[in-house]
């Protein structure tokens, strides 16, 4: 199974300045089994931002595109209207017992003028078959509307649990936007849970994105005998801070013993792209 990860690509003004049909070019020559996008699509959750975003990720060649929310995609209150129609319509998982929730703004009020949808959360599950095998493919929305903090709602996570109780699969993988291991100034505000999450679905693959700073880290619970793997991408927009990295990722033979992680760096000069491939082969070690 080889899967190529974007994220953070920031639709708007700090979307690239460069040849997006050349960036285009080099994504689709990976002929990737899955992409997985880790949030971000746009700046300022604006719809003509989330419309370009939707109209780049069509033009992926993969059939099987998937695409979570990050906090800049939550920054008014029709965001969650913009997300499904131009980025992603998949059934949204709602919580058993709403009363039960905490997560801020989650319910708009109904009465709102423009609101399509009051619930705010996109959190939904894709059930995929690829080389035979049916791959899970978990998607927790973990920012907060006009928040760069991420929360996650324990109700929710309830919630998601029920749904993949009821589910057959070969493998599980997890998308959400914020770190659930390292942090930075808008970090995961409760992010045991989603490790507690984890380690009940028996999860080893967690992906996100948010910080735009590459990070691989491996964590394992002595006690309880489950490791897992982060893969924190950095960012497809390259109006950034200097420090940021403007690169994504392609993971070959994925959780296999001779699993290769490319990363692959971006570097903008006027127009033109310059790409950087480098590869980490001592994954499992």
């Amino acid at each position: 199974m080889n899967i190529l990860h974007i994220s953070d690509m920031h639709f708007g003004s700090r979307h690239w300045q460069g040849n997006s049909a050349t960036l285009l070019k080099k994504l689709n020559s990976y002929a990737a089994d899955l992409v997985i996008n880790t949030g971000d699509n746009t700046t300022d959750a604006l719809e003509v931002e989330f419309k370009a975003a939707g109209a780049f990720l069509k033009s992926i060649k993969c059939s099987h595109v998937i695409s979570i929310p990050g906090n800049h995609d939550k920054r008014n209150m029709k965001s969650q209207d913009f997300f499904r129609q131009y980025i992603d319509n998949s059934d949204v998982i709602y919580p058993l017992e709403p009363i039960n929730c905490t997560k801020n703004k989650l319910f708009l009020d109904q009465y709102t003028t423009g609101i399509k949808e009051n619930f705010t959360d996109i959190n939904f599950i894709k059930n995929i078959v690829i080389n035979g095998e049916t791959l899970l493919v978990v998607c927790l929305d973990t920012s907060e509307v006009y928040k760069d903090n991420g929360f996650i709602d324990k109700e929710i996570l309830r919630s998601m649990s029920h749904k993949i109780e009821q589910l057959n699969y070969d493998k599980i993988i997890l998308l959400n936007h914020h770190s659930i291991l390292d942090t930075d100034e808008d970090p995961l505000f409760n992010s045991r849970r989603v490790v507690e999450f984890v380690r009940k679905h028996k999860i080893s693959h967690v992906f996100c994105g948010h910080t735009h700073r590459l990070s691989l880290m491996k964590s394992t619970d002595l006690y309880n005998d489950h490791s897992f793997i982060q893969y924190k991408n950095g960012s497809l927009s390259s109006c950034n801070a200097i420090n940021d990295t403007n690169m994504f990722m392609f993971y070959e033979n994925l959780g296999e013993k001779d699993m290769k992680i490319h990363l692959i760096r971006i570097f903008l000069q006027g127009d033109e792209l310059t790409f950087k491939d480098e590869i980490i082969t001592n994954i499992h070690g």
